[in-house]
Formats: structure tokens, sequence, C-alpha cells
């Protein structure tokens, strides 16, 4: 399988994201954001950082680059299409993903490890994955999901959000939200469910020495999805 990683002036997690791909059977290109096309790929990932400063919006600046139009065409082709943090961000701001992500709650930047609930299985990224509660991390300062309560009631007439904060026993309250996000949405897919944007990073989580391996469990049930 052949993955492309996107690469933004700010973005740092690209290298992770790479790491991660290569070691569960990805060949993987990196992708400079300056370029107009894509290599071949049966995956695009846009990763986290700060693409431009995160000058003007999160994402804002990034969503007009060169390489984006050809990242919406590959993905409004069906190509799966995976934006985590800054790259949801980037997602909501291109409108391939309905929503914006506003300033945490309360107003402050979040790192630390949550746990979030798969919602959606009837798609390439979660389909006969192992556990329906993962324990991954977040990194972010604008990571407060919101939308307009029409756009809410497509996304949940659609089953479109893919994640939902909670706590380790897979209980969704507000205790368990991190950062305010509408409905403790952690992430979202497109209405087709090729398009996945996610605040917590599973490319953080691939070694259990290092960090926690739950992201272990979300890329090898991706590829042997995509085989």
């Amino acid at each position: 399988m052949n993955s492309s990683v996107v690469i933004f002036p700010g973005s740092n997690c690209d290298r992770d994201m790479a790491v991660a791909l290569k070691k569960f059977g990805f060949k993987n290109n990196m992708v400079w954001h300056d370029d107009i096309d894509l290599p071949k790929s049966d995956l695009v990932v846009l990763p986290g950082g700060f693409s431009y400063g995160d000058h003007l919006r999160s994402g804002s600046i990034a969503s007009k680059s060169k390489i984006i139009q050809s990242v919406i065409k590959f993905a409004k082709s069906g190509g799966l299409l995976l934006g985590i943090c800054n790259g949801f961000q980037i997602l909501t701001e291109t409108e391939l993903l309905p929503g914006v992500l506003l300033r945490n709650k309360f107003s402050e930047f979040i790192c630390k490890n949550v746990f979030v609930k798969i919602n959606n299985t009837e798609n390439n990224y979660f389909k006969k994955i192992k556990k329906n509660v993962l324990e991954l991390h977040i990194a972010h300062n604008e990571g407060n999901y919101f939308c307009s309560n029409i756009q809410m009631k497509e996304i949940v007439d659609n089953n479109q959000i893919a994640l939902s904060y909670c706590d380790k026993n897979g209980e969704i309250n507000e205790k368990s939200n991190p950062n305010g996000s509408s409905k403790n949405i952690a992430a979202i897919l497109n209405k087709e469910k090729n398009i996945l944007g996610m605040m917590p990073h599973p490319e953080r989580m691939i070694d259990k020495y290092l960090s926690g391996d739950d992201g272990v469990i979300f890329f090898e049930n991706l590829l042997n999805n995509l085989k």
C-alpha cells in the first residue's frame, strides 16, 4: 500500500506519521506543500503541527497551498484522506469536512492521553477493529469542535461521528471532554466515509515502552482493511 504525507511549514508530526506508516507496511512518500501533484497513493495524510504558525486561523493558510487542489481531487474521487490535529483543522478549512475547530474551552493548550470511543465501524479506518475504546494522545490549543445545528443534525443522521471523548470504560460524559467539543466529538467522517479528521494522534501511540500502543491497533487495522 502506498501513502503520502503532506508537509507544510510548521508541520511537526510529519516524521512521526511517516515512521508509523512505514512500521506497519505502507510505502510512504513525503510531499511538500508547494508541489502540485500527489504520488500514486492509497492513503493521504495531513499531519499535526502548526501550519504557517496558525496565522489567521489554524489550518486556514495551509488550505490554500498548491498541493491542496490535488488533495481535494484525490478525496473527491474516493481516496482515503486522513487529517490529524492540524490536519483536521485543514480539512474543515477546505470544507471537505463540516464545522470548525475553536479554541479549547479553558483557552489553554492541552497535552495528555485521552480515551476515545469508536462510534462508526462502517469505514476503512475502523472496520473490524479489535477494541471499541482506544487510549490516544492529544496536543492542541484549538480542538473544540463546533458546527451549526443544521450541520450537527446531518452529522448525526449520517453517522459521521467517528470518535467521541470518553472515560476508560467508554462512558461519554462532560467530565471526559477535554476541550469543550460539541457532543464530545474527537473525530468526524465525511458522508462518504473516506475522509477522516481526528484530533487525537495515533502515530504517537505505537510503542508500549515509549507512550502506549493503541495506535498500533489503529494502523494495523487500517492496513488490513486496504489489502
